[in-house]
């Protein structure tokens, strides 16, 4: 019996349009909000879907800065995430949690 040739799948591939990345930001807090790791890594995708040298130039970061910034390992600073997410064109909003 043969195999079938597989290809490792990257979201980064399918964050076309803006919206997509919204729709896909959004449902990282929706699906993890207490998760900073996941949201991070989320927030790295969509950089990467953009170009990481288009947002590092309009950060002012490092390119290699910003992909270990954005990893699950990484640990930036607010500031840090709000310059991404702005390069971004996008932006945060606050809502009540229902508790």
């Amino acid at each position: 019996m043969s195999r079938l040739p597989m290809k490792e799948w990257d979201v980064v591939a399918h964050l076309r349009t803006p919206g997509d990345r919204v729709r896909y930001l959004n449902a990282a807090f929706e699906e993890a909000p207490d998760d900073p790791a996941f949201i991070l890594r989320v927030l790295g995708e969509i950089a990467r879907s953009q170009g990481m040298t288009d947002v590092s130039r309009e950060t002012g970061l490092g390119r290699e800065s910003l992909y270990k910034s954005l990893s699950t390992e990484g640990n930036p600073s607010f500031a840090t995430v709000l310059k991404v997410a702005t390069a971004l064109g996008l932006g945060f909003s606050v809502k009540r949690l229902n508790r």
